[in-house]
């Protein structure tokens, strides 16, 4: 079984590559992601390519091979059904899930993942509307746009919450809106950098800065 710094790694290199829409991560962001220097990182994406996970090239980035893409997505289907899991059956806030999921991700079993999945119903979505990858390793494809390029006056819904810090996500639940939430994009001003949106269910409208509003996904 991989290490647990191993499995940090290639999950980020995925993350940061999807967020891109890239199939290569920069170095640097992997470095960030995982909290180290780049030296250090670049070190041990060395030792992944060694080992056959990832492709990496100096001033191109690293990318993961089928095998390193196929560890990527097992690690997010542990991570998110943790969440899930926490928020479903332990009452816990969806803003606290995600430091406890990073820590369980690493050591629980297989037998009891596959018993977390039947007993919620198999959830294709956890607490922050990310999608949980299937067992065999499939990932439903999105229609999603975020609130900075979805168009003005259209009837859409939250579906999924980018940044997952602790942070954000209060921010994000004072503000009301967790996914599923229904609203409207009533303006939008590059020169001021904000969107303007409207609530449907209360009519509240709020003002968020477009840094913010491209971390929130909507569907129609």
């Amino acid at each position: 079984m991989p290490s647990a710094t191993v499995e940090d790694y290639i999950k980020h290199i995925y993350l940061i590559a999807q967020q891109s829409e890239s199939p290569n991560a920069p170095m640097g962001q992997v470095a960030d992601a995982v909290n180290v220097v780049p030296g250090t990182a670049t070190t041990m994406v060395k030792a992944l390519s060694d080992a056959g996970l990832v492709e990496y090239a100096s001033r191109v980035g690293v990318r993961l091979t089928v095998p390193g893409r196929k560890l990527a997505l097992h690690v997010l289907r542990r991570h998110r059904l943790i969440e899930q899991f926490l928020v479903e059956v332990l009452g816990y806030d969806w803003s606290e899930v995600h430091d406890e999921a990073e820590q369980l991700e690493h050591v629980i079993s297989d037998l009891l993942l596959e018993r977390i999945d039947l007993y919620l119903g198999h959830p294709t979505e956890d607490p922050h509307g990310d999608p949980i990858p299937s067992a065999e390793g499939k990932v439903a494809p999105e229609q999603v746009q975020t609130l900075a390029q979805c168009p003005i006056d259209s009837k859409i819904f939250v579906a999924r919450i980018i940044d997952q810090g602790s942070d954000f996500l209060n921010y994000i639940a004072a503000s009301g809106l967790n996914p599923g939430v229904d609203l409207q994009v009533t303006s939008r001003s590059s020169s001021a950098e904000t969107v303007q949106i409207k609530l449907e269910r209360c009519g509240t409208r709020l003002s968020l800065g477009l840094g913010a509003a491209s971390k929130i996904q909507v569907r129609k």
